[in-house]
């Protein structure tokens, strides 16, 4: 029996490491720009591109400054599923998203993840980001936004409103692994991929950070821990102005 995915995952991790680390290294630095100036974080992504915002939210070693934006359309609970794909594609969705649970201002960050970059959702949410002066992380395909049309009156994908790109260096269509005697891939790498390099950004950031001589990052402390509870309301006590969802 073979494991097909398990090896492709490892070499687009390998890629990334090595095709991605400049951009990486770019977030980090707008990251701590913002954090260190309190400013704010937001992420989003729709359907299941929004699990990203989900793997960074409200976790016990995550960073406590990651400010979901949530469509309730376009969570992978709404019934009908296929309601999800209506709402990523209306236009005007994205920009009532961004007015109802954004207050982007100058010096702020936006997280944007769309494997394909066409849909009006995250393309209007991106550029509200920009309008108000927000910075704009963009976690994308370029080989298969590039391929494709945007379904947004502006023409734009997201890739082309960002000022900093990661690829997550998958096949068009996200699927990953060929299977005999079928025309269509499965398993999609997206969500693993663009983990791994959040992940991995969110270490470097909270590293650079001590380094810079910050004594408590405004990470989540496991509240199984003793004094868990206590350090995390101090912390949210601290980032009061940077934090936008109830705790």
């Amino acid at each position: 029996m073979r494991f097909d995915y398990i090896a492709i995952v490892r070499d687009l991790i390998d890629t990334i490491e090595e095709c991605e680390r400049e951009h990486m290294e770019q977030c980090v630095d707008l990251l701590a720009e913002c954090v260190m100036s309190k400013h704010s974080i937001y992420t989003f992504g729709a359907s299941h591109a929004g699990i990203l915002s989900e793997e960074m939210y409200y976790r016990a070693g995550g960073l406590m400054l990651m400010n979901p934006i949530f469509g309730r359309e376009i969570m992978l609970d709404t019934s009908p599923i296929t309601h999800t794909s209506h709402m990523e594609r209306l236009v005007g969705y994205g920009t009532e998203l961004a007015r109802d649970q954004a207050d982007f201002r100058p010096g702020d960050v936006l997280i944007a993840h769309s494997v394909s970059g066409r849909n009006p959702v995250t393309i209007e949410v991106a550029m509200a980001a920009r309008d108000a002066g927000a910075k704009v992380i963009a976690i994308t395909n370029l080989t298969y936004s590039q391929s494709v049309t945007s379904r947004h009156p502006s023409g734009l994908r997201l890739f082309e409103l960002a000022d900093v790109v990661l690829d997550n260096h998958g096949e068009v269509g996200d699927a990953a692994v060929a299977i005999e005697g079928l025309g269509q891939r499965v398993s999609p790498t997206s969500t693993v991929v663009g983990a791994v390099m959040l992940n991995s950004i969110v270490a470097a950031l909270v590293q650079r950070l001590v380094d810079e001589g910050m004594e408590h990052p405004p990470v989540f402390y496991s509240a199984n821990l003793d004094g868990g509870d206590e350090l995390n309301q101090r912390l949210v006590d601290e980032y009061r102005d940077c934090i936008h969802y109830r705790f």
